[in-house]
């Protein structure tokens, strides 16, 4: 249990390094909307960094923060990041495994339209996955991602979900499953018609029920 708390605990710092190295002036609320953690979360993650020497913090007007990393930093962002690519690497391998499954499984209980939920890099693996079936992908929302592309789609926010005509919402991220889950039955979804290589007991779910349209 510990050490998956460390692998995510890394992760998120690899993540947190990453923004600050691309923009110094990111606020903790920007941080917070992109990687989708709790502002309470960011706030301790920084705290956390600064603690170990790994960023810098300045004051600007109108009460503002600039981060910086320190050379320590720019060390630990270059071993998280090593860290990072090889974890992907086996990301890829059971995220593969498990999105084949449960596409099929889909497909068995005569599922036609899906939707995505989660823009990241679990989300390309479960495109590809896709691609092996016949279910239709009929739209991609997510939290943070509104606005921009993923594979040619437009990616839609969380609040309009019920605007596409889907039988199961796939949660398509690892990092932020949770909180995306919750805001979809937010913005109107019923938790049966939610599925993702992540939640527990989704296979079962799938075989005790025929899918509802949403609308």
């Amino acid at each position: 249990m510990n050490n998956r708390k460390d692998q995510s605990d890394d992760y998120q710092a690899f993540l947190l390094l990453d923004e600050i190295a691309k923009n110094n002036e990111v606020t903790q609320r920007d941080l917070s909307k992109r990687l989708g953690v709790a502002l309470g979360l960011i706030n301790s993650y920084i705290k956390n960094l600064i603690s170990k020497g790994h960023i810098t913090i300045t004051s600007i007007p109108k009460n503002r923060y600039k981060y910086f990393l320190t050379p320590k930093g720019l060390a630990e962002k270059t071993r998280l990041t090593y860290h990072h690519l090889q974890n992907f690497t086996n990301l890829y391998k059971v995220a593969r495994k498990d999105f084949q499954t449960l596409f099929h499984k889909l497909a068995e209980e005569k599922v036609k339209k899906v939707a995505f939920c989660g823009v990241d890099e679990v989300a390309e693996i479960a495109y590809i996955s896709l691609q092996e079936t016949d279910l239709e992908l009929v739209g991609v929302i997510d939290s943070v991602n509104a606005g921009k592309k993923f594979f040619g789609y437009d990616v839609l926010s969380i609040k309009d979900v019920l605007s596409i005509d889907y039988e199961f919402v796939i949660i398509t991220s690892f990092q932020s499953g949770d909180v995306l889950t919750k805001m979809l039955i937010d913005a109107g979804v019923k938790n049966e018609s939610i599925c993702g290589i992540s939640r527990g007991g989704w296979l079962k779910r799938i075989g005790e029920r025929k899918p509802s349209k949403p609308r």
